[in-house]
């Protein structure tokens, strides 16, 4: 961030206590702090875990996970709740933080989820999403988009699965 968002004026490296050396506004006579998007991912498992709900969507091939933003006065935990709801229809039952990790392209912070839900069918897809399906967790292995970000999350989260954790 080269300017500040309030005013324009062009900001300057200033040392601020405890963080370092951080933008700040003259004009303001503010610290501005990175500004960023935050978004949650989840993989969306069936209640005996051998199964995860895959995504296509905006008529790109690959499958990913389940995401969407984080609404001003959202907690991540009800932005995850409204996402599978709003984009496959379905009821998450129990859900846990996995990790978290900032993506670049997008500048946003991408918090990871897993998703139990207790029913499978979908009959309620947003028009957002292309087509969801569910996969065994070998097969979701092979069809995730490679090299991804959903990729490392998925394989994190069937490794716990496996190992009994999830």
């Amino acid at each position: 961030m080269k300017y500040c968002y309030e005013c324009g004026t062009k900001l300057m490296v200033k040392e601020c206590e405890g963080e370092g050396p951080i933008p700040y506004c003259n004009t303001c006579q503010v610290f501005r702090f990175p500004i960023f998007s935050t978004a949650i991912s989840t993989a969306v498992i069936n209640r005996q875990r051998n199964k995860v709900l895959l995504i296509q969507q905006y008529n790109i091939k690959d499958f990913i996970l389940l995401a969407g933003y984080v609404n001003k006065g959202e907690s991540a935990e009800q932005t995850l709740v409204r996402e599978v709801r709003e984009e496959v229809g379905l009821q998450v039952d129990e859900y846990t933080y996995m990790r978290s990790e900032y993506f670049e392209r997008t500048n946003t912070l991408m918090l990871n989820f897993v998703s139990i839900v207790n029913d499978d069918k979908l009959d309620a897809l947003s028009a957002e999403v292309d087509q969801a399906r569910w996969f065994t967790l070998e097969e979701a292995k092979q069809v995730i988009l490679k090299n991804s970000l959903a990729e490392a999350f998925l394989l994190t989260i069937i490794q716990k699965i496996e190992a009994g954790f999830i």
